[in-house]
C-alpha cells in the first residue's frame, strides 16, 4: 500500500512509521506533505530520499486550492492511504472526498473527550485521571444540532466497531502488551 504522511511539525509520528512499517508489510511510505516549508518533518524525510512537498497558504489563494494541490500530488504518486501524523490543519471536504475511507489521523486523547489542538492541557484542566491515544477515520463531520441527532449518526458506528471488538476478543487476537500492561495489542 502506498501511503503518504501529513506532519506540521517535529515528525515524531513520522519517524515511527518509516521506523515501523515502511518496507514492511507491503507498506511503501511515498510521499510527505507539510503546511509548513521549513517542519522538521521534511527534513526527516528528505534524509529517507522519499518525496516530499510543502504547501503553505502563503502560495495558494485558500484552503480548498491549498488541498487540491495537495491532494493532485498525491494521487500522482498513486497515494492510497493519508496519514495525518500531527497535520495541524483542517482538510478541506474536496481533500476528504478525493480518498474516500482513506484518511487517518492520530489525536493524544480518548475521543471523543478532547478534541481540538490542546487535548492533553484540556484533559490535565479538566483533571482526567486516564490518558490515552486515538487513531480514527477522517471524513466530514455532519452537521448536527443535538443529543439525537449526534446518537443517530453515532449509533451505526457503535453497531460496527462493539460486535468487531467482541470478535476480536473472542478470536483470542486482543492481549495487553507485558512490558506495558495499560496497551492493548490486537492480532490481525
Amino acid at each position: 500500500m502506498n501511503v503518504a504522511v501529513l506532519a506540521s511539525g517535529a515528525g515524531t509520528n513520522l519517524q515511527a512509521l518509516l521506523d515501523r512499517v515502511h518496507g514492511r508489510d507491503g507498506v511503501q511510505i511515498v510521499a510527505v506533505a507539510s503546511d509548513k516549508p521549513d517542519a522538521p518533518a521534511l527534513q526527516r524525510v528528505r534524509a529517507a530520499r522519499i518525496a516530499n512537498a510543502a504547501f503553505p497558504l502563503t502560495i495558494h489563494p485558500g484552503r480548498v486550492e491549498r488541498d487540491r494541490a495537495m491532494a493532485d500530488w498525491l494521487v500522482e504518486r498513486d497515494v492510497e492511504l493519508v496519514v495525518l501524523a500531527g497535520y495541524m490543519q483542517l482538510l478541506s471536504a474536496e481533500f476528504l472526498a478525493r480518498f474516500p475511507s482513506r484518511v487517518i489521523n492520530v489525536h493524544p486523547a480518548l475521543l471523543p473527550a478532547f478534541p481540538g489542538i490542546r487535548p492533553v492541557q484540556d484533559a490535565l484542566a479538566y483533571g482526567v485521571k486516564v490518558f490515552g491515544v486515538t487513531v480514527h477515520f477522517v471524513d466530514e463531520l455532519p452537521s448536527v444540532r443535538g443529543p439525537e441527532e449526534v446518537l443517530a449518526v453515532l449509533h451505526p458506528i457503535e453497531h460496527e466497531l462493539l460486535p468487531e471488538a467482541v470478535r476480536l476478543i473472542a478470536r483470542g487476537a486482543v492481549s495487553f502488551d507485558p512490558a506495558n500492561p495499560r496497551r492493548v495489542v490486537i492480532e490481525r
